[in-house]
């Protein structure tokens, strides 16, 4: 019997990916549920290939448009929900495996309401765990989800960690490729515009998450993350640039043994690997072919152009609503960027001083999270408007 899969962001970089791959393990999973956030084209081409069971736009303004309507009209055996609250609801059917990939922090909430329906969490929503990673973990062990991450890092670090013993293992270290800016000066970058952010040199990502490894956030979010998946001391995870993007992270260990995890620039293995685990699946797309690649480069991150990295160890080790605060003030900031109202350089200013002006709590709750979050973007949005 196949298993049923629901999909959180299935028109995303990482939903394509998903379906991508789906189409190779079509008798081994269903897809059941589909979200999507408002492309309303593409997504109509995966309702039409799919025909899942149920499907949900979180976009409340295209609920009232005829686009949607045709849509809904067309497929008259999908269960339809509507809006944020339709995705949560939608994630309330039981469902063998869900692939959280909404980008940013709403995908916390439908994430976190999966848990008693589903088995397996396959996590591509970084936001998760850095906002809320104590309440996850803990709704994951209440449930007894198997938790398995997608991000190619922590995938990466969950393939290398499973035959070793957590005493022998000394520090993990997440590879960052550097983003579209590495080579830029620091004079540079306050005269950088959106589209140059948004070339990245090995990813095809979405915007935010773009820009996010242009700053070398994305990278600092990662950090959080890992923290939490792997129950491990910020002390203990380090971070290195390492341009190529073919070691996608590495363990070392007490020995001074360091294992390597290396694959091409593609999501499609650690969604395999995500799916499939314990068992390993014969990839069917490209492989990598070490004669091409010819060399691998290591360097150190640049803290003075990228100071970014540093806000994400110092909220991750405060902690309390402190990361939601730096995740929420960080999409406010992203989004004024990408809509040309501030500078490149702003970015990282305009979340440290939110993150500056914010009265931690400690041991928070979810409605803590959410009000912290809430206050994040208000605070924020001040600064953009000086």
């Amino acid at each position: 019997m196949s298993s049923k899969i629901i999909i959180l962001g299935s028109t995303g970089s990482i939903g394509t990916s998903a379906l991508r791959v789906l189409r190779f393990l079509k008798n081994d999973f269903e897809v059941y549920g589909l979200t999507c956030y408002g492309n309303l084209e593409l997504f109509e081409e995966q309702l039409n290939e799919f025909r899942p069971s149920l499907a949900a736009v979180a976009s409340n303004d295209l609920i009232d448009k005829d686009e949607y309507k045709k849509i809904t009209n067309k497929f008259p055996e999908i269960k339809f929900f509507e809006g944020n609250e339709g995705v949560v609801e939608l994630v309330r059917n039981k469902a063998d495996v869900l692939i959280s990939s909404i980008v940013g922090a709403a995908g916390l909430l439908p994430t976190l309401e999966s848990l008693p329906f589903i088995k397996r969490l396959a996590l591509a929503n970084k936001e998760t765990l850095v906002m809320a990673g104590d309440i996850v973990k803990k709704k994951v062990n209440e449930f007894d989800v198997e938790l398995i991450p997608v991000d190619s890092e922590h995938s990466a670090i969950f393939s290398l960690i499973q035959n070793a013993d957590k005493g022998s293992i000394k520090k993990i270290i997440l590879t960052a490729s550097g983003g579209s800016l590495r080579d830029r000066t620091l004079e540079e970058m306050a005269s950088i515009t959106p589209e140059d952010a948004l070339a990245h040199p090995t990813w095809d990502m979405g915007n935010k998450i773009t820009i996010d490894s242009a700053t070398m956030m994305n990278k600092g979010l990662e950090v959080i993350e890992a923290h939490h998946l792997f129950d491990i001391d910020y002390g203990s995870i380090d971070v290195i640039v390492h341009p190529e993007s073919i070691i996608h992270s590495m363990v070392e260990m007490n020995d001074g043994a360091i294992h390597a995890y290396l694959s091409i620039a593609d999501m499609a293995l650690p969604i395999i690997n995500a799916l499939t685990f314990p068992d390993s699946k014969a990839n069917p797309f490209e492989t990598l072919d070490l004669t091409k690649v010819g060399k691998l480069e290591f360097l150190a991150y640049d803290n003075i152009r990228f100071p970014a990295l540093e806000l994400c160890y110092n909220a991750g080790r405060i902690g309390g609503t402190m990361p939601a605060v730096l995740n929420a003030a960080n999409e406010i900031a992203v989004h004024a960027f990408l809509g040309k109202k501030i500078a490149f350089t702003d970015i990282v200013k305009i979340v440290e001083k939110t993150i500056n002006d914010h009265k931690v709590i400690d041991n928070p709750d979810l409605s803590d999270i959410f009000a912290a979050d809430e206050w994040a973007r208000d605070v924020s949005m001040s600064f953009i408007d000086i």
